[in-house]
């Protein structure tokens, strides 16, 4: 069948690409020949990635009229170039998987440049999503504060096996051993109290309730060793819980301009303020860029890849996305699965069938889905479907199912009569 598509052949006439090294880069330019018509004049410099060279090469690119930059996503090394001429000229940063080199010819630094070049001249590249200035501030501070919480995760933890290692089971006791209560009772024991009958008296509330068994939890070989150690520990946390808050302020002023988007999402199950402002951090709030849910979730790689083989589709994996925005879109996907809502009956439709990796992925997916949607109209809220929601939308399949596991229970046969 023939197909007629509306995609002209793109030629950038003055174009650029680096290659860029962590201290150094290679720059080729194609540009139009002076004297010979439909010729192309190829350059190639390199330069260094310090600042005055940098600037020498934006300075270079000018006076040759170039109006498109490209240059493939190595590590960290891409930014500065991209900073230092995003905002003269227009630029692209490549995924290196739709640039690798043809096998079997030289790869060298040079020939990488050129073959780049190239690709984009034609026009046979996409660009990646790179926010604007105030968007990557704001990422800069949410990952921040993100990795900050995972480490002083991983300092609770720590603390919890030297407690376990000195024969102290309080966390087998209290959810949170870091707590009011909790605090009482491990700052007495850096203090270098030992008697587990005046540590459990420490506890609060509640917790007054398990004094019984707090006192045999309490009971160890807790040494002046391992209350130096915890003493390490718990300041490092209490250092960490400060520059967390530090963030979170600054977090709420640079993302005021949002406030509205970020309780749009926050109406959403398992999303709350801090997962909210993650997810505009990464996304942004201008929809304009995904012109449908699916590219959304695409991007964030919340759906398989398309394989297909001789007509047949094939089970594929969903590929690495952003994995900071997969983190708190994974995070939103668990906390949605334990409501009442239709999240969590996708989920567990999902799970029976593919299990809870896919649940998440397919419940991810939904959550990206509704905040496409929400931040596209500003007008829009959240409104939850039910957990009935597909019981009301097939009922004759809902009816058989019920059918079947009475069956199966009663090992007997089922029919039903109208009512009277």
């Amino acid at each position: 069948m023939e197909e007629l598509t509306e995609e002209p052949a793109e030629l950038v006439e003055r174009v650029a690409a680096l290659d860029i090294g962590k201290a150094s880069l290679v720059c080729c330019v194609r540009v139009p020949h002076e004297s010979r018509l439909g010729a192309r004049r190829q350059e190639v410099r390199t330069y260094g990635t310090v600042t005055p060279a940098l600037l020498e090469l934006r300075d270079w690119l000018i006076c040759q009229g170039v109006t498109r930059v490209v240059m493939e996503a190595t590590s960290a090394y891409w930014k500065p170039p991209f900073y230092l001429l995003e905002d003269d000229i227009e630029c692209w940063v490549v995924n290196a998987r739709d640039v690798k080199n043809v096998p079997g010819r030289p790869k060298t630094d040079k020939l990488d440049a050129v073959w780049l070049c190239k690709l984009a001249e034609r026009g046979m590249l996409r660009p990646s999503f790179i926010p604007g200035r105030p968007q990557r501030q704001l990422r800069d501070l949410t990952r921040y504060r993100r990795t900050l919480t995972q480490e002083r995760t991983r300092e609770k933890q720590r603390a919890e096996k030297l407690l376990e290692d000195a024969q102290v089971k309080l966390s087998s006791v209290i959810s949170d051993i870091f707590g009011v209560s909790g605090r009482d009772m491990l700052a007495a024991l850096i203090a270098g109290e030992r008697d587990p009958h005046a540590l459990a008296d420490l506890a609060r509330k509640r917790m007054r309730a398990k004094t019984s068994v707090l006192r045999q939890a309490l009971t160890g070989h807790f040494t002046g060793h391992h209350a130096f150690l915890l003493g390490m520990m718990l300041d490092r946390v209490d250092a960490l819980t400060a520059q967390i808050d530090t963030l979170t302020t600054r977090i709420a002023h640079a993302i005021a301009p949002y406030t509205r988007q970020v309780a749009q999402l926050d109406e959403i199950p398992g999303i709350g303020i801090t997962t909210a402002q993650e997810i505009i951090a990464e996304t942004g709030t201008d929809m304009s860029r995904f012109p449908t849910p699916g590219h959304l979730v695409s991007w964030a790689k919340f759906a398989p890849k398309a394989r297909q083989s001789a007509g047949r589709s094939k089970a594929a994996a969903t590929g690495k996305g952003n994995p900071w925005l997969g983190g708190t879109i994974g995070e939103a996907a668990t906390g949605a699965a334990r409501t009442s809502t239709f999240l969590a009956a996708r989920y567990k439709r999902v799970v029976k069938r593919r299990g809870k990796k896919r649940a998440l992925v397919a419940v991810g997916n939904s959550i990206l889905t509704i905040c496409w949607h929400l931040l596209s109209d500003p007008g829009a809220h959240f409104t939850d479907l039910g957990p009935d929601w597909h019981d009301r939308l097939a009922p004759q399949r809902r009816k058989r199912q019920l059918i079947a596991e009475l069956e199966r229970l009663s090992g007997k046969k089922v029919t039903l009569n109208d009512a009277a």
